[in-house]
């Protein structure tokens, strides 16, 4: 799912179907409009993936550019929220 806004990084999101901290960030990335790209972990070849790049195979991960983060809604929001601000800051 991809949306439209005024955030310009490339957010891809990691997160699994039955994942309730998943639907809490990309309601929340939603209801912010943040652009985020959605990678499925249930998929074998996305898992393997992710655990080459990141280390984790959790749910969900969150990933601009270099950066990444994971772990629970709460441990994750301030940390994309000061990631999207520096990313902004590099921008301009």
């Amino acid at each position: 799912m991809q949306k439209r806004t005024k955030n310009t990084a490339h957010v891809v999101l990691y997160t699994t179907p039955t994942c309730p901290d998943c639907r809490q960030i990309k309601a929340w990335m939603e209801r912010t409009g943040i652009v985020y790209e959605e990678r499925d972990l249930a998929d074998p070849e996305v898992m393997q993936e992710a655990k080459a790049r990141y280390g984790v195979r959790v749910a969900p991960i969150t990933v601009m550019g270099e950066w990444f983060t994971y772990g629970t809604y709460s441990e994750q929001r301030p940390k994309i929220e000061a990631a999207l601000n520096l990313f902004e800051e590099e921008r301009t």
